[in-house]
């Protein structure tokens, strides 16, 4: 299906910011997509574009208060009805009423009334870009599947060179289409906008697009001899869920997996036995993943000769020689490239905080989920878990007893946040662009 917004009705938020402007043009080219654009501004945003200007491009008149419209509550109507809500620009006022649930005009009530997926391209001077009180807004609103077109660093409007640029029209319209499209699809072409049962199943829908995921599953199985296995209680359920989830969000997703169990159209698999064999499909894809996710319980020994006939009672006590399987994650972690997010499991019985932080420590990790495997309805074959993710930053994050499905899109959202947080930090980049914000709201 092409890109194109026929038949959707987009919100378009302005807030009041210089790069105000920009969404003009923003809503000018969504209309010669198909969309249905209906333009809400708030009081500051009047002070930089005329309301006459997008009413004039829309496909409606802007609105802009809660109390002078034609509508008793024109938030819960305007959320209700919206395929989608794009906020363009974002400023850091906005930003920080939608994370912390202020509702101090029409445009902040709107988007706290929806269930629809709802899209923020921030725009402001480069030292409130940078300032950890954005960072971690952002990140929280990444967190609950906000999606974000990040600004790029160029000139401002106060004539220096900086971080905080408004995307360009053009990949903001571009983003949006794909995101509708991504959406309209998984939602089976639905014409009804806006409903609670269409958009509460696919609110993360798109997160991930244009994202590399590498997911290792199951319990590898070292030979003894052609009939016995070294091997560890690992069902792969919980890889496997992570491979579907990330699947649904988007992403280009590549498992290496020691299970048959069946897989969704759409992933890569590549099917082994061994920690050996593992290492090489890993190696392999690793090259071009943005995130690794090794769920994989990977045996710690293995026979150091395999013997080519079966061994028998009657033979005796077999001269059982273990070494070390080759550390997996350790390795590839040495190997990572700039902005590469690593992820790891620890499957634990005692101590499993304070083990499961050491190994991310030591094998250099950006998250580690800490799985508690002898607790009731957790860890290996059964649907359920409960995890603690623990970040290198020190922060951690409890997922209680749910559905592996459930704690997947749980370390996928950690995923998210660390990706955007690192988006953050490298002062722009990307295929965005324009002036930053001068008033706050």
């Amino acid at each position: 299906m092409g890109r194109n917004g026929h038949g959707r009705r987009v919100v378009l938020g302005v807030t009041g910011g210089i790069a105000a402007y920009k969404a003009v043009e923003v809503c000018r080219r969504l209309v010669d997509a198909g969309v249905h654009v209906v333009p809400v501004m708030t009081e500051d945003a009047k002070r930089f574009i005329g309301e006459v200007t997008l009413s004039a491009l829309a496909s409606e008149p802007v609105r802009s208060s809660m109390w002078n419209e034609s509508e008793v509550i024109p938030h819960t109507h305007l959320g209700q009805t919206a395929d989608l809500i794009l906020v363009a620009p974002a400023t850091a006022r906005f930003l920080a009423s939608y994370t912390h649930g202020i509702s101090d005009g029409l445009l902040t009530a709107t988007v706290l009334a929806t269930r629809a997926p709802v899209m923020v391209c921030p725009a402001m001077h480069t030292e409130m870009w940078e300032h950890p009180a954005i960072k971690d807004n952002l990140a929280l609103l990444v967190s609950r599947g906000v999606h974000v077109v990040a600004p790029e660093r160029g000139r401002l409007a106060g004539g220096d060179i900086g971080a905080g640029r408004l995307a360009d029209p053009e990949s903001i319209v571009t983003a949006v289409l794909a995101l509708l499209d991504s959406d309209r699809e998984s939602a089976g072409d639905s014409d009804h906008h806006g409903a609670t049962a269409h958009y509460g199943a696919t609110a993360k829908t798109g997160d991930l697009t244009g994202i590399s995921v590498l997911i290792s599953a199951g319990g590898t199985r070292e030979p003894i001899d052609p009939v016995r296995v070294l091997t560890n209680r690992s069902s792969g359920r919980q890889g496997h869920a992570l491979a579907e989830a990330a699947l649904d969000r988007g992403a280009a997703v590549t498992l290496v997996t020691t299970t048959d169990r069946p897989v969704p159209s759409g992933i890569e698999v590549v099917r082994v036995d061994t920690a050996a064999q593992m290492l090489e499909a890993m190696s392999s894809a690793f090259l071009v993943a943005d995130v690794v996710v090794m769920a994989a319980a990977v045996s710690d020994f293995r026979p150091k000769v395999v013997s080519d006939l079966k061994l028998s009672k009657g033979d005796g006590l077999p001269d059982l020689v273990l070494e070390p399987t080759p550390d997996i994650l350790s390795m590839l972690t040495g190997r990572r490239h700039p902005g590469q997010v690593m992820v790891g499991f620890a499957a634990e019985t005692h101590d499993v905080i304070d083990r499961a932080a050491a190994k991310l420590a030591a094998k250099g990790l950006d998250m580690i989920v800490a799985n508690d495997v002898s607790a009731p309805g957790t860890g290996f074959d059964h649907e359920t878990n409960a995890v603690t993710i623990i970040s290198a930053d020190g922060s951690r994050k409890d997922v209680a007893l749910a559905s592996k499905r459930l704690v997947a899109d749980a370390v996928l959202d950690s995923v998210i946040t660390r990706l955007m947080s690192q988006t953050l930090g490298a002062s722009g980049g990307g295929a965005i662009a324009d002036p930053d914000s001068r008033s706050n709201q």
